[in-house]
């Protein structure tokens, strides 16, 4: 009698089964061309990325080698393509990089494509702190000590990667500028930091001896 019973139950279970396939069959069709097509897509997605990231490291590195070649010309073209076609990362190193063969031949201009980068809030601090160091390098000689100060009090945290080049590059300004005040601040900054390279600390120590007695530690 049970093996009756399973028989019953079983012939139930299949007939269920039949209807609720007859129901939804196209559904789980589709359904599961949509999880095929998704996991397919998103592979391909993977693919070209990683496709187009190998051909933006080499045409970076192209790009690189013309630099070195004493080709600025030709590399700030081969930079500013890949700064405007590349992947993301790619394209903020490329700016940079292109700053840097701008600056070859000019160097106001070079500052304001620096700073163009520093004010874009797209890109990651580092990134843009490094964009303020490059552009101050280049404006030492011509611009004045608030304007310094200006571009470069907010590289010089105590969290950022570049303070120590912010604040050596504020207090050769102020030294410039005649304010001793304000050299012994961020030489007082610099000694006062345990992560201080050593040949800054050096370089700061040295700077310290030039100042008047009244504005020494």
């Amino acid at each position: 009698m049970s093996e009756l019973f399973d028989e019953v139950n079983e012939e139930v279970r299949r007939e269920q089964l039949k209807k609720l396939w007859d129901k939804y069959s196209l559904l789980i069709v589709a359904l599961v061309v949509l999880i095929i097509a998704g996991v397919g897509g998103w592979r391909g997605y993977q693919y070209l990325e990683a496709k187009k990231a190998a051909e933006a490291s080499a045409a970076f590195d192209r790009a690189a080698e013309l630099s070195e070649q004493n080709k600025h010309s030709e590399a700030e073209a081969a930079f500013a393509d890949l700064a405007a076609k590349a992947p993301y990362g790619y394209r903020t190193l490329a700016r940079l990089r292109m700053a840097a063969e701008v600056a070859t031949r000019d160097q106001q201009a070079a500052a304001k494509l620096y700073d163009e980068i520093a004010a874009d809030r797209s890109i990651g601090r580092p990134e843009q702190d490094l964009a303020r160091i490059r552009a101050a390098q280049l404006l030492m000689e011509t611009t004045t000590y608030p304007n310094m100060l200006q571009r470069l009090e907010p590289v010089t945290a105590q969290d950022s990667t570049f303070r120590h080049t912010a604040r050596e590059l504020l207090a050769l300004s102020a030294w410039r500028a005649n304010d001793a005040t304000a050299a012994r601040k961020w030489l007082d900054q610099i000694a006062n930091d345990g992560d201080s390279p050593p040949s800054l600390r050096s370089r700061a120590e040295a700077l310290q001896a030039l100042l008047p007695p009244a504005a020494k530690s």
